[in-house]
């Protein structure tokens, strides 16, 4: 793995790329499935790394990058879903002594504190388990929820009802606990708890060799507790630890520590390790104690949560995208251990990608069985020297599937492994375009690995979301050669209504519903069907943002042909640096898709001017718009005075500080710039404001002071 310095900008829009799909892979393994390949504390060293990639490539971020998300969708489940109050975040991570101390500076920089000003954290271990929310409503559980993904959840109220850790009532005189009050918190099994089960579980099956053995008490909890059947949760040993809250109507205190004492009076566990500190050194010091003390815990930890103890201090510094200011996981190293290097497998992927897949002697790393370790690219391969029969050195932190650290034996006399030069799948040439370590198959469409993965993802829950066409009709489909030209393919289908009528399996109800939902989409929501189209660095949210700017997606093709058009005549001029060039360039992809938002760079202009600049994808892309109408793109916007307009912050600002103001904008629908322009909507003015206020002037932008824009805030609720 390249050192973020050493990165070129395609290596580092690649490798972002790659993170951000092995995140979501893992955070649907985790969440959605109670699977997971990686522990937390490995996982967070993918995570590590995508953070680091973005620090030093802002303009490289993704639409779909891993701190716009939290935790994974509730898809397929017995179980309702549950509409949280108020939404279930994440936490950001550190990994050293000194992102806490960052941690620390930035609190002190958003609120405008002096450096004599103490601030106090609270800290506490952080349960390997399953988030829940457990609803209160005048001391009665009503309610208890999955995280699911910080949204929506899962209704879990009577299992958690078989948790003796977990009161119906709680214990308290009725006017000490507040109308509401919604206790956030970790579902987890003590380690000698899950040995019990897997010792039981082994016991009672027929056959030793089939019986059900789970990977680790993590996955023992969330199996456990998402049972349809409450009575196999009440079989179980599951226990509970709150560690916060979410909806409230009352906070009866005003500090987190006290907070949590007074939620421990009511009868609900919390961590016996929770402390409160004044300083970073002392939170660090509580940190290296509870990791010395970590194997001596019953029940499994990755690290150490510190939170702004001050209740009023988190409620100024709020949230980011999903994850609050006021909070911070510092989390524990990840583990290693030594295998075999079985085999080299060459994958092809939606976008012809070919990613080389090692084969491993199954080996134990923290209690998950590792089997495949991911070798990125040629380049990994060819710096690693890995061959079959390599002793290899693994650690479940870093892509899709755990990462080679190091090889042991690359020093035998031994064949290198050759990288194909042709797709394994249609023997197509497979080729690394200039600037990139990625080789790509050429084939495009007429690749089946290709085919059926692009028209996979068009019709999957975040694109078209078509109803009844999965995996199976798509591969029959295809092999029929029904879905020849591509997506537009599929409106065509009923055509051939009378012929999947006589398919095996297809029957007259079967058939109906899926000419239904195809028709359902003839108008599709056009970010949707972009998406759908699979560009690459064109995620979901990027596709909303650039339909924001363009309205009708029929433009679309002729801003990417201008794009192309743009980047041709206008190459890096000799002794521009690389900065200025990407800065200019940026500017002038901004200004032909008619958008301002920041995860819209060059790494999007270029994927769009390369798809639309192929003949057989505008071939494609007509084909399909002469099936489907998407309607022009509305874009909804919260009802506050600021709503949609672009503010501008300059002078010195004497309540809050500039972050915090910004952040405010933020939420009232606003977009906050650092430089007045013809587009500034509004600029708020504090002493000493300079040439901002005179270009305002200039251009006639209304200009308004600290204390009205507290108002605006104020009335926007």
């Amino acid at each position: 793995m390249k050192d973020i310095e050493s990165l070129t900008e395609a290596d580092a829009a690649n490798e972002l790329m790659r993170l951000a799909k092995a995140i979501a892979h893992h955070n649907r393994l985790y969440h959605a499935e109670d699977s997971p390949e990686i522990s937390d504390a490995d996982y967070d060293a993918l995570v590590r790394r995508n953070n680091a990639i973005e620090a030093a490539f802002p303009h490289l971020i993704r639409a779909d990058s891993p701190n716009k998300l939290v935790g994974a969708a509730v898809e397929a489940s017995p179980l309702a879903k549950v509409t949280h109050a108020q939404r279930m975040m994440s936490l950001d991570n550190a990994f050293a002594a000194e992102d806490v101390a960052e941690f620390a500076a930035r609190v002190r920089r958003f609120l405008n504190l002096g450096e004599d000003e103490p601030v106090a954290l609270t800290a506490e271990d952080k349960i390997d388990g399953l988030s829940c929310s457990l609803r209160y409503e005048r001391g009665v559980l009503v309610q208890a929820a999955t995280r699911g993904d910080g949204s929506v959840g899962e209704d879990v109220t009577a299992n958690v009802a078989t948790i003796a850790d977990v009161p119906q009532t709680l214990v308290a005189p009725a006017t000490d606990i507040p109308d509401v009050f919604e206790i956030r918190g970790e579902v987890y099994m003590a380690k000698a708890d899950f040995a019990a089960l897997n010792a039981r579980l082994l016991a009672e099956a027929e056959d030793p060799d089939k019986a059900r053995q789970f990977a680790n008490p993590r996955n023992a909890a969330a199996g456990s507790l998402r049972q349809k059947d409450a009575s196999v949760t009440a079989a179980r040993p599951l226990r509970f630890l709150a560690h916060g809250w979410g909806e409230v109507s009352d906070l009866p205190e005003d500090t987190q520590f006290a907070m949590m004492k007074r939620i421990e009076g009511w009868g609900v566990p919390v961590s016996p390790l929770l402390a409160r500190f004044d300083s970073v050194e002392a939170v660090l010091a509580h940190y290296a104690d509870i990791e010395r003390r970590r194997a001596e815990l019953p029940y499994d930890i990755d690290g150490v949560v510190y939170k702004v103890d001050r209740l009023d201090w988190q409620a100024r510094l709020g949230f980011v995208a999903k994850a609050p200011r006021w909070a911070i996981a510092h989390k524990f190293p990840a583990e290693r251990a030594q295998t075999t290097l079985e085999a080299i497998d060459i994958q092809v992927g939606r976008t012809g990608k070919l990613t080389p897949v090692g084969r491993l002697t199954p080996v134990t790393v923290g209690g998950v069985v590792v089997s495949n370790v991911t070798l990125h690219n040629r380049d990994e391969i060819e710096r690693l020297g890995v061959r079959p029969g390599d002793r290899i050195v693994v650690q479940r932190a870093g892509d899709v599937i755990p990462q080679v650290v190091e090889n042991l034996t690359r020093d035998e006399e031994r064949a290198p492994f050759v990288f194909p030069d042709h797709c394994p799948v249609c023997g197509s040439e497979a080729v690394a375009e200039e600037g990139e370590v990625d080789v790509r198959c050429t084939g495009g469409l007429i690749c089946a690995a290709q085919k059926f993965e692009r028209l996979r993802h068009f019709v999957s829950r975040g694109a078209l979301d078509i109803e009844g066409l999965g995996e199976k009709s798509i591969e029959e489909f295809l092999a029929l050669g029904w879905l020849d030209k591509g997506p537009a393919d599929i409106f065509r289908l009923k055509n051939r209504r009378a012929e999947l009528l006589a398919r095996e399996g297809w029957k007259e109800k079967s058939v109906e519903n899926l000419l239904a939902a195809i028709e359902a989409k003839r108008q599709p929501d056009a970010a949707r069907l972009l998406f759908g189209l699979g560009i690459r660095h064109v995620g979901a949210v990027t596709a909303r943002d650039l339909m924001k700017g363009l309205g009708d997606i029929a433009r679309l093709p002729a801003k990417a042909q201008e794009i192309h058009a743009y980047l041709a005549e206008h190459p890096q001029d000799e002794g521009e640096s690389d900065g200025k060039y990407m800065a200019r360039k940026v500017e002038a992809i901004k200004a032909i898709l008619e958008v301002r938002a920041d995860g819209i760079g060059a790494a999007v202009g270029e994927a769009l001017a390369d798809f639309f600049h192929e003949p057989h994808n505008r071939d494609l892309w007509d084909d399909l718009l002469s099936q489907v109408s998407p309607p022009p793109y509305v874009v909804e916007t919260r009802e506050s005075e600021v709503s949609g307009k672009t503010v501008v912050f300059t002078g010195k600002l004497e309540t809050m500080s500039r972050d915090e103001a910004k952040a405010q904008a933020e939420k009232l629908g606003a977009k906050a710039a650092g430089s007045v322009s013809a587009k500034t909507d509004l600029v708020v003015a504090g002493p000493g404001a300079g040439s901002k206020l005179k270009q305002a002037a200039a251009l006639g932008i209304p200009v308004i002071d600290e204390a009205a824009w507290a108002a605006i805030v104020e009335a926007a609720g």
